[in-house]
């Protein structure tokens, strides 16, 4: 059975985001609030638990993954961006958005899209889970809590804890956040294109 801690969304609790922290290292699956809606992540660099991802999820590894990093610099470090794309970027994190970036080698080649090389990736603006990127001091690795056949995020807790429980290491519950998931826009080509309509204003992009 998962724990289960509750985190204030504003002011989150060290010791707790440390506990959660070492959760994660130890390769667990923890499923977190974000500025979006709820979202599943793990340790980067633990394929077991990447794969224990994807099947919670029920995607394949055409499915984008997204990295959630503490700030541009970081997100610089795992896509290649230029000055158009960063600019757009700028102009639209910390925020509800996944962007689609060419990966650089930092990526491991399995998180990657394996035809297009690409990889989602995003600044969330939400204390809890920037408390958490701060305690690890890497990205995480993250998709969307929406389970396989539905539709729509799980966006509490208490649900989440009683279809989940047995499947993930941790369930945090830090308090009502939005049903909606990210606005996905790629950024690969000379133009922004809107994939998925979310949270997200992609009118700042001239969309």
């Amino acid at each position: 059975m998962s724990q289960f801690f509750q985190i204030h969304p504003d002011n989150p609790q060290i010791r707790l985001i440390k506990q959660a922290a070492q959760i994660i290292h130890g390769g667990g699956i923890v499923a977190v609030p974000t500025d979006s809606c709820y979202a599943l992540v793990c340790h980067l660099d633990d394929k077991g638990a990447v794969e224990r991802l994807r099947r919670l999820r029920g995607i394949d590894e055409k499915h984008h993954l997204t990295l959630l990093c503490r700030d541009l610099s970081e997100l610089g470090v795992y896509a290649r961006v230029d000055n158009r794309q960063f600019r757009l970027l700028k102009a639209a994190t910390p925020g509800p958005f996944t962007f689609i970036l060419e990966a650089t080698k930092v990526v491991p080649r399995r998180l990657s899209h394996p035809s297009r090389k690409t990889i989602g990736l995003r600044v969330p603006e939400d204390a809890i889970i920037n408390a958490l990127l701060a305690e690890l001091g890497q990205p995480l690795l993250g998709t969307t809590l929406i389970m396989p056949g539905e539709t729509e995020a799980l966006n509490d807790a208490d649900a989440i804890c009683e279809r989940l429980g047995k499947q993930l290491e941790l369930v945090i519950d830090g308090g009502a956040c939005s049903m909606e998931p990210t606005t996905v826009i790629d950024l690969t080509g000379a133009e922004a294109e809107l994939v998925r309509q979310g949270r997200g204003d992609a009118s700042v992009f001239g969309i």
